[in-house]
């Protein structure tokens, strides 16, 4: 008798006119305000000016949109590269890896822009970072576009053709797990200056694993380049920019905090 014990389940949609609102959109939307919201906080305890953070976040979302379309569209789903218009069609498919590759070349350019070293903000930016993206991934959960291989295990979903292994469930467990250690840390000032690259290695580590589950056995699957997905490349890139942050980085002097 299969163990899995979470049943197949489906939000309805909600139609306004031209425009279709699912469960993802929403928690996707929840996760990002979180992400800022508590990326601010951060930076107001650590002394830094927490408008910086929502300044950038207007810039990274909307790099964040496009670079996950063009993700998608380049190296999930090239099949789907049928006319200029699909490019521009950001709206339709997202991948979360080239969300946050977009995300990191706007704040490499818009905090050199602004003559902010970025690794002053880079502890907030992991504290609200890793929270949020968990939110989005139970936004995936709740529409299953993550689906892994068929599976008896006890979080495995009851997927119509039996049960699978949910990813977009693993990884929300996976940064939400992620998020307490940070804030634990944080609270007792320990790694300071190296949170971020403590959540790069360790979703990074998380992420590259994951990925060998997801199925190759249904009509949307991901595509795979010399085997691994783009995720798994870009996991590797994590994994080296917390190697290069625990060797090389230091500790942010700490600012004055604001009066109040």
């Amino acid at each position: 008798m299969p163990l899995a014990v979470i049943p197949w389940f489906e939000f309805p949609s909600l139609s306004l006119g031209p425009v279709t609102i699912q469960s993802f959109g929403v928690l996707s939307a929840l996760g990002i305000l979180t992400a800022v919201q508590l990326a601010s906080r951060a930076a107001a305890r650590l002394g830094r000016d927490p408008q910086v953070i929502l300044d950038y976040s207007v810039v990274g979302v909307l790099a964040g949109v496009v670079g996950g379309h063009l993700a998608h569209l380049f190296f999930y789903h090239p099949e789907e590269l049928d006319s200029v218009w699909s490019v521009l069609k950001i709206w339709e498919g997202l991948s979360s890896m080239g969300g946050l590759a977009g995300a990191i070349v706007a704040a490499v350019l818009w905090f050199r822009a602004k003559r902010i070293r970025f690794h002053d903000y880079a502890d907030a930016f992991a504290l609200g970072m890793a929270p949020g993206w968990g939110i989005a991934r139970i936004g995936c959960f709740t529409v299953h576009d993550h689906p892994g291989v068929h599976s008896d295990f006890f979080l495995a979903v009851r997927f119509p053709d039996g049960p699978r292994h949910d990813l977009g469930l693993y990884e929300a467990i996976v940064l939400f797990s992620i998020g307490a250690l940070l804030w634990a840390l944080h609270r007792r000032g320990a790694l300071r200056g190296r949170l971020m690259a403590l959540l790069a290695l360790l979703y990074g580590v998380a992420r590259f694993l994951l990925d060998f589950l997801r199925a190759r056995d249904v009509a949307y699957a991901d595509a795979r380049h010399l085997g691994l997905t783009f995720a798994q490349y870009a996991a590797i890139g994590l994994v080296a920019y917390a190697a290069w942050g625990f060797a090389r980085l230091r500790p942010p002097p700490v600012a004055a905090r604001r009066a109040g």
